[in-house]
């Protein structure tokens, strides 16, 4: 009799009214009792930083302190210090910022909006935040200026007046400009918008004014008129001061330069066109394109700089974009790749009524960030440490690893560093403000990216940095098209053939698979040495769907009786082998056969030291049909095999030898129990499969060796493997599997003669997994094996018999066979992975790399080619029935299976309404989970392996396919996604990490030393020459100017105190953060003070030294004498 088990009663009630995961009734209750250390409290989701930059945008601005740049774009803004550290900040209003004004060495910035709000952003702190905001009711904001240690802002309108703010207390001072004071009194047309404002820098009581329609205005602040006005046809876009305030300069719309001295309004001193042609009659230049800033800079020893952008003649059509540098009689005309937004220079010195000594030019563009050197002859430019290229080419696909090999970073480095190009300046990248942060995380993390031209870059991620380590580019493999009328017609993309699809990486031996969208997969390996491969190795697979061949066998050779099954006669049938030619075959109707959509080079290929070109594997055209693009891919060193699927199947590849092992219909994986009532798309007679989901017999693999050479008589049957007395294929091999499709969102198919087939028939395959483990319940012994995953929810095994490793393993044959459904889950099968018995994670076996061109008996190799072995379980093991556990989730739900019975211990539904786009089984400090991003937006994170639900945060709802595309998961927390096409996102589940993500975060803002202001000298002090300085205090203050309206713009506190506590933690923690923050600022205001009287001192004891001096040396003169 049975005995009655109350507590299995209760665990079935509370596993129909709760969601939570429970066991499964076919396990024991002792298999799966296994303690998990992770809990919920190890969970915090938030946002750690983004890299890269929003570009495109034509209000983008760029502004500069003289160690810090930062760069604008739509309502983004990115600050940049010394390569690696990086601020993103972000408007919460979403309007475009016009234009950006740094307090230069005091750590703030004024931001301008198209809202006609004004922001001042406090830059001492690591997260910078606002700290004051103004917004204008009635007058649209055009122009801000602030200068140099001042605390007054001047702001310029679109109705042509100016106010002026206090950036203190970012109030607004009666004092205005109105337009109508400004221009002649006799003049009724209005000066339109302001599009300039400045000081003159030998007089802050002189402002210049610039609208515009032309007008330029000299204001006198003090005695509130204008003292100069300058009238020039064409509408102004920009003016640039001399430093000694005697002349300015203005750009106009018709590509011309005039130069003024300051006391002759009458007409320009000069006219410049710099790019306008010259007639020989001395009339006017041919009008231009639009100067739209100039700049005029100017040094001690040589001629000053006047830097442009803009002013191209109209009869240049095509050219690309161009900033000109004129430096005396010489005029250099710098192309860029993309058009030019604004430009600054970078200046020794702040101050402007001194020689400002240009070194470099930062161009903002709009996919880019070029800076150039002034100081070498051809203007070199600087090699961008910044994170800019990420949109170089669109991103296709992501991958994210952290904690990889410690090694492969510097690997990846030095092989990328030969790849820079010749060119670039030798000096050290000119911006250096800010500190890097000094987080406790110090594991390497690697982004790589796949792009839509072919190319393939490695990022170091490492710090919540990230630069650019190495590029490959795929597309060296093909024959490219010279133009259009060159283009093959097998291509089934109209535009970038060789885009990255997907990508498998193992960072133990650094292979890397990647499958293109042109139906191709290519396998690289890594070498430090220089290569030249004369014959690049091909392997072309012919997919096609003939499930009712049989009966027609095709040409002699030798034909295989098929055993009968439950369904079909008794009789024996036969199938004979198909032979294809390497070349083209079109028949007369001219439909494409055999043909692959790319053509592969056949001049020999120099590959530098990186990743080499090991193995190119293309998919060919099929009776006029193109093949299907692959939806999953999968690498393993240990074994040597690559395998891949699409709707039709699955193929597997021996990168080793170069042979094709398998070439499997999902139809055929099942053998003879095929759970779905397939029909072929042809009325031609089909097998008629037997219902049931058992397992499949070795021998009962109704398939036939699609391995077979060009060149090859005979045909081995043996489990779709070939024998060691079959001839070895040649560099071609033949693969003949069916096309299915499949009905999914993400992937569309690009024939269109599957339309007619019935849902349950488009299984493409949509993941795999290498493992050691056992695949049939008899199994005592873990054997290689490879878990395939379908679009309708199986997993079905295949065996691996694997050869010797050594020399046998390039000779022997490696033999694979299906071994039939393991299980079946709801939605499409996403994520795979192993546990052992005491729950930890089994990663797949791999080669541990080497130098594959170092000599064949050389130590290294022999050093290096050492396999990874797969962790056994420990002793604990012996004492359960269970010897591993497999997870495998799905779409909608996970499951975990005890190994080597098959039972199903635990089961979870993820999501019921919606669908997981992204799973991972990832390793966190206190143990292993499955996290999943879902298409609602939910980020989940389960326990392994009870599938105990962690965390569940509606975080992002799917808004851009790109976020799907892109959406990656990692060990210790980490996850990204691309939030635009140029920024990468990178958040953190992980409480841990948000804890110390203060202190992994770069200070932004270093305070230097500014230099001292020049000296006026001797007689320009006593005759009243250099610079003038203004009391704007006493001039824009309330009790000078009173106060201003109310009603013209409002004043709005911002969160910027509040926000530099929010890194801190509460408690002691906070507590101590605050008060080390206190005791920062206290220093540095002590040091500073100590300064200040140091120079006091030494400015007294000069004094009374020269007094001494003085007094000595006239005291015995007469009165006559003096």
């Amino acid at each position: 009799m049975k005995k009655f088990n109350i507590r299995k009663v209760l665990d079935g009630l509370t596993a129909v009214s709760s969601p939570s995961p429970s066991p499964q009734s076919g396990a024991k209750e002792n298999d799966f009792i296994i303690p998990e250390t992770i809990q919920s409290e190890h969970f915090q989701l938030c946002k750690v930083c983004v890299n890269g930059e929003r570009c495109g945008s034509s209000a983008a601005r760029c502004a500069a302190d003289p160690l810090i740049v930062c760069v604008v774009s739509l309502d983004s803004m990115l600050r940049f210090g010394r390569p690696g550290v990086e601020c993103y900040c972000q408007h919460e209003s979403g309007a475009a910022v016009i234009q950006l004004q740094f307090l230069i060495n005091e750590g703030a910035l004024v931001s301008a909006l198209a809202d006609d709000s004004v922001h001042l952003w406090n830059l001492r702190q690591k997260r910078p935040a606002v700290l004051h905001s103004l917004k204008f009711n009635r007058e649209r904001i055009t122009f801000c200026h602030l200068p140099f240690q001042s605390k007054w802002l001047y702001i310029g309108t679109e109705r042509g007046n100016i106010h002026i703010v206090n950036v203190e207390s970012f109030t607004l001072s009666g004092y205005t400009i109105m337009w109508n004071k400004a221009i002649e009194l006799s003049s009724k047309a209005h000066p339109g918008p302001v599009v300039h404002i400045s000081d003159n820098p030998m007089d802050e009581g002189k402002l210049i004014i610039g609208f515009e329609s032309g007008i330029v205005v000299l204001w006198d602040l003090k005695s509130k008129k204008a003292d100069y006005r300058y009238t020039y046809d064409e509408a102004i876009h920009s003016v640039a001061w001399h430093h000694e305030g005697k002349q300015f300069i203005c750009s106009h719309s018709d590509g011309t330069l005039t130069i003024w001295n300051i006391k002759s309004p009458a007409k320009p001193a000069q006219t410049i066109t710099p790019h306008g042609k010259q007639p020989k009659d001395g009339k006017k230049p041919e009008p231009c394109k639009p100067i739209l800033k100039v700049e005029y800079k100017t040094t001690r020893a040589g001629e000053p700089y006047m830097i442009l952008s803009g002013g191209l003649s109209y009869d240049t059509v095509g050219r690309r974009p161009c900033l000109t540098v004129m430096h005396g009689k010489s005029t250099a005309v710098l192309e860029m790749d993309y058009p030019i937004v604004d430009f600054l220079t970078l200046c020794e010195t702040p101050y402007p009524n001194d020689f400002q000594e240009p070194y470099a030019v930062v161009v903002l563009l709009e996919k880019d960030l070029v800076v150039i050197d002034l100081a070498q002859n051809g203007y070199p430019i600087f090699e961008n440490p910044y994170p800019l290229t990420i949109h170089e080419s669109p991103v296709t696909c992501c991958e994210y690893v952290a904690d990889c090999p410690v090694d492969l970073i510097p690997a990846l480095y030095s092989v990328g560093s030969r790849q820079k190009r010749q060119g670039y300046s030798k000096k050290e990248w000119p911006v250096s403000g800010g500190n890097w942060g000094q987080g406790t995380q110090s594991y390497p993390e690697i982004i790589i990216t796949g792009h839509a031209d072919g190319s393939v870059k490695f990022w170091d991620a490492s710090a919540i940095m990230l630069q650019v380590l190495y590029k490959l580019k795929t597309a060296k493999v093909f024959e490219k098209a010279r133009s259009k009328e060159e283009k093959p017609s097998t291509e089934i993309v109209d535009e970038d053939p060789f885009a990255i699809q997907l990508m498998s990486w193992c960072p133990d031996s650094r292979m890397l698979c990647v499958a293109g969208v042109s139906a191709h997969v290519i396998i690289y390996r890594f070498s430090k040495q220089e290569i030249t491969t004369e014959v690049v190795q091909l392997l072309e697979v012919r997919l096609q769907y003939e499930l009712n061949d049989l009966d027609s066998p095709e040409g002699g050779g030798y034909q295989t009786p098929a055993p009968p099954t439950p369904s079909t006669s008794p009789s024996p049938q036969t199938s004979g082998p198909q032979t294809h030619h390497s070349t083209s075959s079109n028949s007369s109707d001219g439909i494409r056969d055999n043909v692959p959509c790319l053509k592969v080079r056949n001049s020999p290929l120099k590959q530098s030291p990186g990743y080499q070109v090991e193995l190119v594997v293309q998919l060919v055209w099929v009776s006029g049909e193109p093949p299907q693009q692959i939806s999953s891919l999968a690498i393993n060193s240990s074994y040597g095999l690559v395998v891949f699927g699409n709707t039709n199947g699955l193929a597997v590849v021996d990168y080793l030898q170069k042979t094709v092992l398998l070439n499997l219909s999902t139809v055929e994986l099942y053998g003879s129990n095929d759970p779905y009532q397939r029909q072929p798309r042809s009325p031609r007679k089909s097998r008629q499969p037997s219902g049931g989901l058992c397992d499949i017999n070795e021998g009962s693999a109704t398939s036939e060796d699609r391995c077979k050479s060009p060149t090859s008589g005979n045909l081995s049957f043996s489990a779709c493997h070939r024998s060691p007395s079959s001839p070895r294929p040649d560099r071609l091999a033949k693969l003949i599997p069916l096309p299915h499709n499949r009905d999914n969102s993400f992937s569309r198919s690009r024939s269109s003669s599957v339309t007619s087939i019935d849902k349950e028939a488009r299984e493409a395959i949509t993941s795999f997994y290498f493992c050691e483990t056992y695949s049939r319940k008899t199994d005592s012994t873990l054997t290689p094996a490879l878990w395939v995953g379908t679009s309708l929810g199986t997993v079905l095994s295949i065996s691996l018999s694997m050869p010797p490793a050594g020399e046998q393993r390039l000779l022997q044959p490696v033999i694979v066979s299906p071994s039939g459904t393991l299980i079946r889950l709801k939605g499409s099968i996403i994520r795979m992975a192993f546990l052992d018995a005491t729950g930890s994670l089994l990663p797949p076996a791999s080669e541990l790399w080497y130098e594959p061109n170092a000599p064949a008996n050389g130590e290294e190799r022999e050093r290096g080619r050492k396999r990874r072995p797969v962790s056994v379980s420990p002793s604990t093991s012996q004492e359960l029935n269970e010897h591993q556990y497999a997870l495998v989730c799905s779409e909608k739900q996970a499951k975990v299976i005890a190994l080597p019975s098959q039972n199903c211990i635990f089961k979870h539904n993820i999501t019921e309404t919606s669908f997981v786009l992204r799973a991972d089984v990832v390793q966190s400090g206190s143990g292993i989970c499955l996290t999943c991003f879902c298409a609602n937006g939910h980020i989940m994170t389960l326990s392994l392996p009870g599938l105990r639900p962690l965390l569940d945060v509606n975080y992002l709802p799917l808004t851009d396919m790109r976020i799907a595309r892109t959406f990656c998961f990692t060990n210790l927390g980490q996850a990204m996604y691309l939030c635009s096409p140029t920024e990468i996102q990178r958040i953190t589940y992980s409480q841990d990490v948000c804890e110390n993500l203060q202190e992994m975060l770069g200070e932004l803002f270093t305070p230097v030393e500014t230099p001292e202001a020049p000296n006026r000298g001797f007689f320009k002090g006593l005759f009243g020459g250099g610079a003038q300085s203004l009391d704007r205090e006493e001039l824009f203050g309330e009790s000078g100017a009173g106060k201003a309206s109310r009603s013209l713009a409002q004043h709005i506190p911002g969160p910027g105190g509040i926000e530099g506590m929010k890194g801190a933690a509460s408690g002691i923690v906070g507590d101590l953060a605050r008060a080390r923050i206190a005791l920062d600022e206290r220093g540095q205001k002590l040091s500073e003070v100590e300064e200040k009287t140091a120079a006091m001192m030494a400015s007294a004891d000069s004094f009374s030294k020269h007094a001494h001096e003085m007094m000595l040396k006239c005291k015995d003169k007469k009165w006559y004498q003096f």
